[in-house]
């Protein structure tokens, strides 16, 4: 798990460091890159809220989907009782894009 944060950490800083740098060849007047290199910041926050949401997510709906399907297989009286856990894991791709719309547009 520390190699998988220190790769989203590196990932974030590099597009940072890119995204300062290309603004910087590209735009003449000082308050202009200062908006841009704001605004490129702002989209790249929006796409890892919404990025980074969607894959955990995904993990927590493999497992709990795995372990809910065991569980049925067992007693199948579960099912009722396991699918609540399911869309509570669905719940975290849709805050990660209402995060992501607010980060746009406020």
């Amino acid at each position: 798990m520390k190699k998988i944060g220190l790769f989203f950490i590196v990932l974030v800083l590099s597009c940072l460091f890119c995204v300062a740098a290309f603004s910087q060849e590209h735009d003449v007047n000082e308050g202009d890159s200062i908006t841009s290199i704001a605004e490129s910041i702002k989209y790249i926050a929006a796409a890892l809220a919404v990025g980074i949401s969607c894959i955990a997510g995904g993990i927590a709906v493999g497992r709990i989907g795995s372990a809910a399907m065991g569980a049925m297989s067992e007693n199948s009286e579960l099912f009722g009782k396991a699918l609540p856990f399911v869309g509570l894991a669905e719940g975290i791709c849709l805050w990660g894009f209402l995060v992501a719309l607010l980060i746009l547009f406020l």
